[in-house]
């Protein structure tokens, strides 16, 4: 049977104390810790949630901002087809982006079929992170400065995998600038000038103030559309919204 405290000798109750002491000590040690862990989860969660927040600002456009109606074509515009036409579609797209470049020779048999009922819209929206897709569009741009923007667009399409990676894709604009009769010292100096910098940078925050994310986006009389999966597909999209507007 346990000793009592009061048959204690003097011995034993100082022993006793120190290991009251130590409990004591230990226990409030675990409460410091269990404190400071409670104390940076916490901000760990407040940064991340602060994070997240700039995360869905730099994505989400502000909804209070008035931004015209995306079918409103400005004479700024690269259009093909019929300016008369009741049926819009407008492309918001980017020259490195691959997709894109499968829906270009699409887009150019649209044309060539539905050009007299619809107007084709090209506008700019090079991704962050393809390295040479705003370059390309200064090129297209600075080549429409001379009346060739659809023949750049062209060429620079039909050999993405040539110019996409270079670190010095210019030279290639420049030899395409060259194979279409351009005066190139005047290309040279537009690719770089801040006129077509703001042209481009227009077309990309008019599709950002709208939410778009991803290239293409296509846009048909105004609503955005889910991206066909084939010809056949998109033309019979345009064949039904030409009858509904009949």
């Amino acid at each position: 049977m346990e000793k009592q405290q009061s048959q204690l000798t003097k011995q034993e109750r100082r022993e006793l104390r120190h290991q009251e002491k130590d409990q004591k000590r230990s226990q409030t040690v675990k409460r410091k810790i269990m404190s400071k862990f409670l104390i940076w989860a916490l901000v760990a969660l407040g940064i991340g949630s602060m994070i997240f927040g700039l995360t869905k600002l730099e994505g989400s456009p502000s909804s209070d901002k008035i931004t015209p109606p995306v079918d409103v074509v400005s004479v700024s515009d690269w259009t093909k087809g019929n300016k008369d036409a009741k049926i819009i579609l407008i492309e918001y797209s980017d020259f490195q982006c691959p997709a894109c470049a499968t829906y270009y020779p699409i887009l150019k048999q649209l044309n060539q079929e539905f050009g007299d009922k619809v107007l084709f819209v090209y506008r700019h929206f090079p991704l962050p992170n393809h390295k040479n897709a705003g370059l390309a569009a200064r090129a297209t741009e600075s080549a429409g400065k001379q009346g060739k923007f659809w023949e750049m667009h062209d060429l620079i399409f039909d050999n993405q995998k040539i110019w996409s990676d270079k670190t010095n894709a210019e030279d290639d604009f420049v030899k395409y600038a060259e194979s279409q009769g351009l005066d190139i010292e005047k290309f040279k100096s537009d690719i770089i000038s801040q006129e077509i910098k703001n042209k481009v940078e227009s077309d990309y925050k008019s599709g950002y103030k709208i939410g778009i994310n991803a290239t293409p986006t296509f846009f048909l009389n105004g609503k955005k559309i889910q991206n066909p999966r084939s010809y056949d597909e998109f033309k019979k999209l345009i064949q039904d919204t030409i009858s509904n507007t009949q």
